[in-house]
């Protein structure tokens, strides 16, 4: 090799380091920067935490009045995002959930004004006890802090989780999906400048854009208080396995509706049909259809004839032959279809659908069609799910529809909160002991004694 040719390639040589070295700057830039920006909305969660409900309230109401002024920049950015989805040959369903025009802006601004009219949930008493003479203990009601929520390509979230946050005195990071990215920057900026026009902090609310800073905020135990992902089992068990931030989990929605034999054919036919087409894309949708052997040659012949074509059956052995339908398989009973696709399995009696629910459901929403009381109690006993109902649609599972104002999610576990997550979900409480010089010392020495009186 000539020297030349030495001198070039020590010269290429030292132009990659240094574009690599430039590179891992940037990139360990980036990563502090996001992380200071968490930390400022740490920091500004306890003064979110001492806002008045008059000041919340009127942040939401001026976000609500802000969304429908600037509706047709919001819009348009949506229309970019629906364009590009179709571009990507994205399915139907996801497309479904992106939308977001003026019924769901209508939707969104009836939720907020609802939240306004709730009652508050911070600062409320829930104990007050004397536990010795000028000792007295509270306990109350309070913001959570920080919470994270990762949602699914779904503009109305953003606004129903932000909206739902303010009226409880919490700060809020987003992560939307990057199938909505336009919307979900429209929306947020609207509802950022209204509501600290008002008097919230600055950093009260924080979006994500960057699908890699996931992973960031994973870390960020520190700063976040709760993380609640909305997604598919596998993602929210990634969030969990590597996050030592609480997680609240709202999971898919394999919800069931299960038809007894003591069921009015009349009322059970319009349930089912409603479960499952009203709004497929939805997790409280219904994906499989139980109907009791002694019912089954009654109904589902009427039910092919009622849901007109409109719904594509997927049938075990035993109702293949009274109901249009392709053959089902095993995956089937395990799938959350979010279309127009209902699994059907005839079962022998009550206690066969209650196992079947329970092994293959989310534990999410599962409905009984009975006039048998003693069957419906059973039914709603032994479902181990967040939402268990008798004769009614399965769609009914929403915040909204609970009279919540909106909800985060729906969570599918058992601590903290169950089922559609209102304000009561996103707070906590704090204990308050008040004294006048008490110290334990007196106690266990025996020269004081506790008097214990609730108050």
């Amino acid at each position: 090799m000539s020297a030349f040719s030495r001198q070039i390639k020590v010269a290429l040589t030292a132009h990659l380091m240094s574009a690599f070295s430039r590179q891992i700057k940037e990139e360990r830039n980036l990563k502090m920067d996001f992380i200071h920006s968490i930390e400022k909305v740490k920091g500004d969660s306890f003064l979110m935490a001492s806002l008045s409900e008059s000041t919340r309230n009127d942040a939401l109401a001026r976000v609500a009045e802000a969304l429908e002024e600037n509706k047709d920049d919001i819009f348009k950015a949506n229309i970019e995002d629906l364009r590009a989805a179709e571009e990507s040959s994205l399915a139907q369903p996801i497309i479904n959930r992106l939308k977001f025009d003026q019924h769901k802006l209508s939707d969104c601004v009836a939720g907020i004004n609802d939240l306004i009219g709730l009652e508050d949930p911070l600062f409320k008493e829930l104990l007050k006890r004397q536990l010795d003479n000028g000792l007295i203990l509270t306990k109350t009601t309070c913001p959570i802090g920080v919470i994270g929520v990762i949602f699914e390509s779904r503009p109305d979230a953003l606004v129903q989780i932000a909206s739902l946050c303010i009226k409880s005195g919490n700060c809020i990071i987003l992560k939307g999906g990057s199938e909505a990215k336009n919307t979900n920057k429209a929306l947020f900026e609207v509802i950022h400048k209204a509501a600290t026009d008002v008097g919230l902090p600055q950093s009260f609310a924080f979006l994500i854009e960057d699908r890699a800073d996931i992973d960031e905020l994973l870390k960020c135990h520190d700063y976040v208080d709760l993380l609640i992902p909305r997604g598919s089992n596998q993602f929210v068990q990634y969030i969990m396995d590597n996050s030592k931030i609480p997680v609240m989990g709202h999971a898919d929605g394999l919800c069931h509706v299960y038809v007894d034999k003591d069921a009015d054919i009349e009322k059970a036919i319009p349930v089912i049909i409603d479960s499952k087409t009203q709004y497929v894309a939805a997790c409280n949708a219904a994906e499989t259809l139980l109907v009791h052997k002694d019912i089954a040659d009654k109904l589902l012949p009427r039910l092919d004839a009622a849901s007109k074509g409109k719904i594509n059956y997927r049938s075990d052995s035993r109702a293949i032959g009274l109901i249009k339908s392709e053959p089902a398989t095993d995956d089937d009973f395990k799938t959350e279809y979010l279309d127009y696709i209902l699994s059907v399995k005839i079962v022998d009696d009550i206690d066969e659908a209650i196992r079947h629910i329970n092994h293959f459901g989310s534990h999410h929403t599962d409905c009984i069609l009975t006039e048998n009381d003693e069957t419906a109690d059973k039914f709603m006993s032994l479902v181990d799910s967040a939402g268990v109902y008798r004769n009614c649609s399965t769609r009914f599972a929403d915040g909204f529809r609970y009279g919540f104002g909106a909800e985060v999610g729906i969570s599918t576990g058992k601590i903290h909160a169950r089922g559609p997550v209102g304000l009561d979900g996103l707070v906590t409480y704090k204990y308050r002991l008040t004294g006048n010089g008490h110290i334990v010392a007196d106690y266990a020495e025996g020269k004081s004694s506790f008097k214990f009186r609730d108050l």
